[in-house]
């Protein structure tokens, strides 16, 4: 159990846990934060980031963790397929199964038809963006199989995100990592790739937020019209 209170303390610090845990734990990690629900809280963007910035041999990182820019996404890359691959068939096995359920407190069927019926329209888009997105991507293969997205369609798509994720920001930490001002300021530079990265779901759950008022304001002007 030492390891495990050792691995959990450095994932507030990625410099320290790539240096901890090398190639074959951080595609462990990858795997687990895409493939498993358990995984959620796990660091993907900021490691895959770091690393490449460690696989650059002018940066700072690189003298602590000198990794390799093809070793890394030959090692990431299978482990972020993998995972999704893995959450997507947990979701279908559990979707089979809840297809046959009745309406309850908890369950409403007609959810679950509506959550397939987006997927065959948005399932495509949907894996291919969550990958970008923290809690989305541990989740979003997960309920493509649970709505039944077909395989053949759904591994299309796994292998193209899970290649653009890996490699788009682990190039992106590698061409960044020979510049002296993000090795100076890295804690805040994987700060920064964290807000990004959770942008979106602010953006749209600020959105909802909006929808849902102005709908509330127009409910009560309504209701006054008619008094």
């Amino acid at each position: 159990m030492d390891w495990l209170v050792k691995l959990v303390a450095k994932l507030r610090n990625i410099p320290d846990l790539i240096v901890y845990v090398g190639y074959p734990g951080m595609a462990a990690i990858i795997f687990i934060e895409t493939g498993l629900l358990v995984g959620f809280f796990l660091p993907g963007d900021s490691l895959l980031f770091t690393a490449g910035i460690a696989c650059n041999a002018g940066s700072k990182l690189h003298g602590l963790a000198p990794l390799d820019l093809l070793t890394l996404n030959l090692y990431l890359i299978p482990a972020a397929i993998l995972g999704d691959t893995v959450g997507y068939w947990i979701g279908y096995k559990a979707g089979a199964t809840m297809y046959q359920r009745e309406k309850t407190l908890f369950f409403r069927r007609d959810h679950l038809l509506k959550t397939k019926e987006f997927y065959e329209q948005h399932g495509g888009y949907t894996i291919i963006v969550a990958r970008f997105v923290p809690l989305l991507r541990t989740f979003a293969p997960v309920v493509a199989g649970i709505a039944q997205m077909p395989y053949r369609r759904f591994i299309a798509f796994n292998v193209f995100g899970g290649i653009g994720w890996v490699a788009g920001l682990s190039l992106l930490g590698y061409f960044f990592g020979g510049i002296p001002w993000i090795g100076d300021h890295l804690e805040g530079t994987i700060l920064a790739i964290i807000f990004i990265s959770v942008l979106p779901v602010i953006i749209s759950v600020l959105k909802s937020w909006r929808s849902s008022g102005k709908a509330t304001d127009s409910v009560r002007n309504g209701a006054s019209d008619v008094q």
